[in-house]
């Protein structure tokens, strides 16, 4: 199944790589792969993660804080963010 980013939760990818980056030279790099990784685990095997909130399943990403939340469509997989464990769950719930 193919992915498809919700508009907030592309920025919010792509500002974490940029903040990241900011922190130390290669490390929004490394924030990017291991994001990257998650999302191939998610398109392999999309039922592997818990469901947290109605159909919206969450893979934590691996080394850092941040959580991958998602939905799966009959013909397509819809990131609805790329949010860092200390913000307000609540804010993706809308992008339904």
């Amino acid at each position: 199944m193919n992915l498809r980013f919700h508009p907030e939760a592309d920025r919010e990818f792509k500002d974490a790589v940029t903040w990241y980056d900011h922190q130390r030279k290669g490390l929004g790099a490394e924030f990017f792969l291991c994001v990257d990784e998650s999302m191939e685990r998610i398109q392999n095997n999309p039922q592997l993660y818990p469901i947290v909130h109605k159909n919206i399943r969450r893979a934590v990403v691996r080394r850092f804080p941040f959580a991958v939340f998602y939905e799966i469509g009959e013909s397509e997989i819809r990131v609805l963010g790329v949010f860092h464990s200390r913000r307000d769950p609540e804010h993706w719930k809308s992008r339904r």
